[in-house]
């Protein structure tokens, strides 16, 4: 307080000197000798340099005194753990291993289309038909010498077991027999690929091919089916996480069109890395119960590759560089209750980073003050006084 008393008592003298100095100059002016009026100003220049010189020693004192000249003001964070379930964010596509496109097996006209766009249909049930080509009527006559053959194997085997004739009778008999009924099966075969049945359950979501056209074999297509109760997101994962993105790692799923969150996990991760783009596969399943998720729908993935039950998390901005690209951070010690301290600087190692904060692997101790704002205009040893405290006023 004693420095605060020597400035009010300079300012006393100095309002003081003017009132008499005005006085006096006023009185020496109307006097108007000139001898005079230049003894004035010379007294009144040495009466200034004397205050400065006065000035100057206060403001020395006052320098030594007040340790709070100068001394940068920041705030600073405690480094405590915390768990950090670092993230890779990815984009895949909606599909669903029951999306399929229809072709005949047989050759021939279109004759029948037994469903509608939008209709439901389980598995196996009939869909469409292909004309034939006269086969029901070849296997109509097949079946009747099949029949024929198989009466007289039947005979033939009845005077085998009984002694009468030869066994080449009876061997003859019956690769006849054999013979007509693989034929009529064969060709039964061949009619059962102009029938057009459901390989799975599901809606049937395009007819493309109206009845009465001539259809290929493999090649014409006829409707479209899907089933969106197995729906899943397909990924390409590069190859640096192959370790990392593994079946059962939760994956939240974000579907901007439909304004949905789904949380899921990676089912199936393919073991193959393709050699075009270095990247492997990667398949997490959604639900779908309102049947909302179509197939080929844009999904953004967020697919937890990395977890530390005791990180020490940190922003970004608060690491700075050296020349030898270490990085560094400026904490605070022995800081007083009336929150001065001196900064020091400590080389860290970082990890993952994820949004604005960075994993510190080491050079940090847990509990650590770390500073905040201020730290670009710190320097190591520098006395710095803390003004907040992870975002509280310091009380001091």
């Amino acid at each position: 307080m004693k420095h605060i008393y020597q400035l009010v008592l300079v300012s006393l003298i100095i309002v003081s000197c003017s009132g008499d100095k005005k006085n006096s100059v006023e009185s020496v002016l109307e006097n108007g000798d000139l001898k005079t009026l230049r003894e004035k100003r010379g007294a009144l220049v040495n009466e200034q340099q004397a205050l400065n010189d006065q000035i100057k020693l206060l403001d020395a004192k006052i320098k030594t005194m007040d340790t709070t000249k100068n001394v940068p003001l920041i705030t600073t964070f405690k480094a405590n753990p915390e768990v950090f379930n670092h993230v890779l964010e990815l984009q895949g596509n909606v599909t669903t291993k029951d999306l399929l496109t229809i072709t005949p097996e047989y050759n021939g006209i279109l004759t029948n289309v037994y469903v509608r766009e939008g209709q439901k249909v389980r598995k196996g049930q009939l869909l469409a038909k292909v004309d034939d080509g006269g086969l029901s009527q070849q296997v109509a006559q097949l079946q009747i010498q099949a029949e024929l053959a198989r009466t007289t194997f039947e005979r033939q085997k009845r005077l085998w077991d009984q002694n009468i004739g030869s066994e080449i009778q009876y061997l003859q008999a019956k690769s006849a027999y054999e013979s007509q009924q693989e034929a009529v099966n064969q060709l039964n075969r061949q009619i059962a690929k102009t029938t057009v049945r459901a390989p799975f359950s599901g809606t049937i979501d395009d007819v493309i091919t109206e009845q009465g056209s001539v259809v290929a074999a493999g090649q014409t297509p006829l409707m479209r089916i899907v089933n969106l109760d197995n729906m899943y997101i397909e990924t390409e994962v590069p190859e640096r996480y192959v370790a990392d993105v593994t079946v059962g790692k939760s994956v939240k799923v974000d579907l901007p069109i439909l304004g949905k969150t789904i949380d899921t996990e990676v089912r199936q991760v393919s073991d193959f890395i393709n050699p075009a783009n270095r990247t492997f596969t990667a398949e997490i399943p959604i639900p779908n119960k309102n049947n909302t998720v179509k197939p080929n729908l844009t999904a953004r993935l967020k697919i937890n590759d990395y977890t530390n039950e005791n990180a020490l998390l940190i922003p970004q901005s608060v690491i700075s560089e050296n020349a030898e690209g270490e990085q560094y951070v400026y904490i605070v010690n022995n800081k007083g209750s009336d929150g001065i301290g001196k900064a020091k600087r400590v080389i860290v190692e970082t990890g993952r980073q994820q949004g604005d904060v960075i994993e510190i692997l080491s050079g940090l101790e847990e509990g650590a003050e770390i500073i905040s704002e201020g730290a670009r205009s710190v320097r190591d040893g520098q006395s710095v006084e803390v003004i907040t405290y992870n975002g509280i006023e310091d009380e001091n």
